[in-house]
């Protein structure tokens, strides 16, 4: 133990190097911070109103004839269709960002986003054109889910490339605020539309979250366009010719083999992270509503309520990580999220209210938005400077894929296979968990390493 302490007090020091400071102006930076921001907030937006949808109206609008698990298995199946091409978004878009910009793809990927979600506030349902509404409604998934392969590792790497050096870990969990920002806005949304008699609401209630997603997408946009690139791009553009020359000495999968170790440390950090996120929004709501039978109104006001907490405490542990290095904190969290998990299955198991709404709280404002905001500093930092956008995305965007993607799709089929019963559900998580800690522990710290250099950090 005493080994492993000191393993761990060391792997928190930052390197005794000096590293330039990315000179950016204040005003700049907080333009590009409340971009990052809205940004993230819209992607969770619109992610956390598809799960609420999910689970408590798209089953019957888009799949009357489905009996209730297989129609709530039909909703997350399409609902998992746009993280099938998020990573074919993630390398496109990453390679573009390496090549054009950081800021270039950012504006395309929050237009492509902002379109899907305003789209799926206007879908026919399948009582109005049959077979298409289902159809229509997987085609805006993928669209959003091919923007959505690069807009967080995008905006997280924009903003730590920017960012002072000492406090890179606060600006990155900006990005993470974002998420719960969305949630909280969706969760709020919802929760009050819901009020309204059932008919109205299945009518066209639904639809004002998704139709609003407009307002955040052209405040996002507007500051984008007028934000600058990021320092160690512009530095990037400088040795354009010379990088050129080495891609066609060496070859791209030169430096995909070189970046083999990163690449796999960070996939099992995104696991850890992203498998909880997915499972407890994108499958545990609804798995309270229709399995467990809890008011829906109770699940809603545990994740508005939790989302106020996330945004409350995840720029008090991106400090955490300035001070501490982003390896300790990540490992202190993952290590919750494991214990926390059966806890939780049995206080959802109560039925009581108030323990079921705490479960979603103290999921959604603590390991779920404070893991995402050491991950969106400590990713930044693992890759060298001339293919971090292409490696970052793809690391997010697989793990998006094996997590977020497949994990609430098993999980129902679990459910429907096997009954109500909580623990496959709670083994799952674990698993996530334990991928999470394992990867997190043989990572690097990263905390004061020069965001220009071309060598990755491991």
């Amino acid at each position: 133990m005493a080994t492993e302490n000191l393993q761990l007090e060391n792997a928190a020091s930052p390197p005794q190097t000096t590293v330039q400071e990315p000179n950016v102006p204040p005003a700049e930076l907080r333009r590009t911070s409340i971009s990052s921001w809205l940004g993230s907030a819209l992607e969770y937006m619109d992610f956390t109103l598809y799960t609420l949808a999910a689970a408590l109206v798209f089953g019957p609008l888009f799949f009357p004839n489905a009996d209730p698990a297989m129609a709530l298995l039909a909703s997350f199946a399409a609902y998992g269709s746009g993280f099938l091409v998020r990573p074919l978004g993630g390398i496109y878009f990453g390679y573009l960002g390496d090549r054009y910009g950081r800021k270039f793809v950012l504006i395309i990927t929050l237009a492509m986003m902002g379109v899907a979600t305003l789209g799926m506030g206007l879908l026919p349902t399948y009582a109005q054109i049959g077979v298409g509404a289902p159809i229509m409604l997987v085609l805006l998934r993928l669209i959003q889910g091919f923007g959505a392969g690069a807009e967080l590792s995008g905006a997280s790497l924009l903003l730590v490339e920017s960012a002072p050096n000492g406090r890179r870990g606060f600006y990155g969990a900006v990005v993470a605020m974002g998420t719960a920002t969305g949630v909280l806005l969706a969760s709020s949304m919802w929760l009050l539309l819901s009020q309204l008699p059932k008919d109205q609401f299945l009518s066209w209630g639904w639809r004002i979250p998704f139709l609003l997603s407009i307002v955040t997408t052209l405040m996002a946009l507007y500051l984008r366009r007028s934000i600058s690139e990021s320092p160690v791009f512009e530095k990037i553009k400088e040795r354009r010719a010379a990088l050129r020359a080495e891609e066609n000495q060496q070859g791209v999968w030169r430096d995909v083999a070189d970046a083999r170790k990163p690449f796999l440390v960070s996939l099992g950090i995104k696991l850890g992270e992203n498998g909880s996120v997915y499972l407890v929004k994108g499958f545990l709501i609804g798995w309270t509503v229709s399995v467990v039978k809890m008011d829906a109104n109770v699940v809603t006001t545990g994740v508005m309520l939790g989302s106020i907490m996330g945004i409350a405490t995840v720029l008090l542990t991106g400090k955490l990580t300035d001070r501490f290095g982003r390896r300790k904190v990540w490992l202190w969290l993952s290590a919750f999220q494991f214990a926390f998990t059966i806890p939780a299955m049995l206080l959802i198991e109560t039925r009581n209210p108030v323990l079921v709404a705490l479960v979603f709280v103290i999921y959604i404002g603590g390991p779920i938005p404070n893991m995402y905001g050491v991950e969106s500093t400590w990713l930044v930092e693992m890759f060298g400077s001339k293919r971090r956008f292409s490696f970052m995305t793809t690391v997010k965007e697989v793990g998006s894929v094996l997590s977020g993607g497949l994990g609430p799709i098993i999980a129902a089929a679990v459910v429907a296979a096997t009954g109500p019963g909580w623990l496959p559900v709670a083994a799952i998580l674990m698993s996530y968990a334990a991928i999470g800690w394992i990867s997190g522990y043989f990572a690097p710290e990263t905390r004061g390493r020069d965001l220009n250099s071309e060598a990755d950090a491991c």
